[in-house]
């Protein structure tokens, strides 16, 4: 993970150019009181500060600074687009700016995956006076999703995540378990083992748990498929390619649970990670299959491509009889939720409104924004089925909303549960979001949970 204090932020740099913040509101009387050789230059490059924009200003022995144009200043993603903008260097800000904004957006805007391809050149680096470690670690969390997303599935499978999950709790102190292969049917996981046995890298679930008896105690869920080729009922070459995203809220419930570790936060977390990888074998499930599942409800497997909520439920079923005082789960789950509502804005799913109303909150003060779908009960008619419980699909009507509902009938009646159906992906690069694995709900889930431990 990046060295976020000395690759991006700098605290003794005397000689750090100028870099004007300035908005589209302020554009007129800043450029009005500089000189008039910047007032001409500034006219030349049409720079009226934009949302986005930057310019280089000319000095005396050559680049004398810079000014890039913010819109909303509290948005981190209005600060983005300074580190690869900017040449390389140290670079101090002058003008109005909200200082965890753009500490936090430079943070996001810095970010390249390296592991297999150097980065061009390094980013501008901020120079501050003193670094916000909450700042620091947010910067860390997202980089922790974008890092697990981006590695391929050779180097990100059920037995890499583990070690992961392991190294993060050995480095916290937390305690670790994993149950693997088939010692997950011994202990009554039959519906992951389904899923994951197809594969000659075994399926897993991931446990960490850490924090006082005494605080409250939220389960924290992510679905860990590693590679999702849809099963024997295959994907499509292109709806397969990206594929190695499936681990996307696996990703997102881990660098959750590192965040809270690493601020010190008052509560008490499970984080269970079902990891496995859906893959083609001749004892791979089948369509018309019934399988078991932890909580005692058999279910009709209708198509093998929905096999996130498949191995979510047995996790869920698991957390709940843990009695926690919340549970969240974070998967790629449904293609129906970026049909509904883009690439951008993760689904949001609750059975308790208050839970739903802090996660919005939370995106609202974190510029992360989440969306609250309903869960429409009477959809669960899609998921009938004649010779079992439950069916895992169906019907292509309402698709987050059935899978939402399929997976809440393995959480305990009565125990607060939100479900995040997120892209975890950019498909292509802007700025703070380059094109690749993507952490969206995270920093909304982080402020909710602040909130909560008070």
């Amino acid at each position: 993970m990046t060295d976020t204090t000395t690759d991006l932020f700098a605290t003794d740099a005397a000689a750090a150019r100028a870099l004007h913040v300035v908005t589209r509101e302020s554009c007129a009387a800043w450029r009005g009181a500089q000189p008039a050789a910047v007032r001409a230059w500034l006219e030349a490059q049409g720079f009226d500060a934009a949302p986005g924009a930057l310019v280089l200003l000319p000095g005396d022995n050559g680049l004398a600074g810079a000014a890039i144009g913010i819109g909303d200043p509290r948005d981190p993603d209005s600060y983005a687009h300074a580190p690869y903008g900017l040449p390389e260097g140290d670079w101090r800000v002058t003008g109005a700016h909200e200082a965890a904004a753009l500490q936090l957006g430079w943070g996001l805007g810095a970010y390249r995956f390296t592991r297999y391809k150097a980065a061009a050149r390094r980013p501008a680096r901020l120079a501050i006076d003193a670094v916000d470690a909450e700042i620091v670690d947010l910067v860390a969390a997202t980089t922790r999703v974008r890092d697990l997303v981006n590695t391929p599935t050779e180097h990100m499978g059920p037995e890499q995540m583990e070690a992961v999950v392991r190294d993060i709790a050995a480095a916290h102190g937390a305690t670790f378990q994993s149950i693997v292969g088939d010692a997950l049917l011994e202990q009554n996981f039959p519906a992951i083992h389904a899923v994951g046995r197809a594969s000659h890298r075994a399926p897993r679930l991931l446990q960490l748990d850490w924090g006082d008896a005494a605080h409250p105690h939220v389960a924290i869920v992510g679905k860990g498929v590693c590679f999702d080729t849809g099963g024997l009922d295959i994907k499509p070459g292109d709806g397969m390619r990206n594929m190695k995203k499936d681990m996307g809220g696996a990703a997102h419930a881990i660098a959750l649970a590192e965040l809270v570790m690493a601020r010190a936060l008052p509560l008490r977390i499970t984080l269970l990670v079902p990891a496995v990888e859906n893959a083609i074998a001749p004892n791979a499930y089948r369509p018309g299959d019934v399988i078991a599942t932890r909580k005692g409800i058999h279910v009709e497997i209708d198509n093998t491509d929905a096999e996130g909520r498949v191995v979510l439920c047995d996790a869920l079923a698991y957390a709940g009889e843990q009695s926690p005082d919340v549970i969240l789960d974070f998967a790629t789950l449904t293609g129906a939720a970026r049909i509904a509502l883009g690439p951008d804005l993760p689904a949001l799913f609750s059975n308790d409104d208050s839970l739903a109303g802090a996660w919005i909150q939370g995106g609202d003060a974190m510029r992360d924004p989440v969306w609250r779908m309903p869960l429409w009960r009477p959809y669960l008619r899609y998921l009938t089925s004649s010779v079992a419980d439950i069916a895992n699909a169906g019907s292509r009507m309402a698709g987050a909303v059935t899978a939402a509902l399929y997976l809440e009938r393995f959480v305990p009646e009565g125990t607060p549960w939100a479900h995040l159906d997120t892209y975890a992906w950019n498909d292509s690069s802007r700025a703070g979001h380059p094109q690749g694995g993507e952490a969206l709900g995270l920093r909304a889930a982080w402020s909710m949970l602040k909130a909560r431990a008070g």
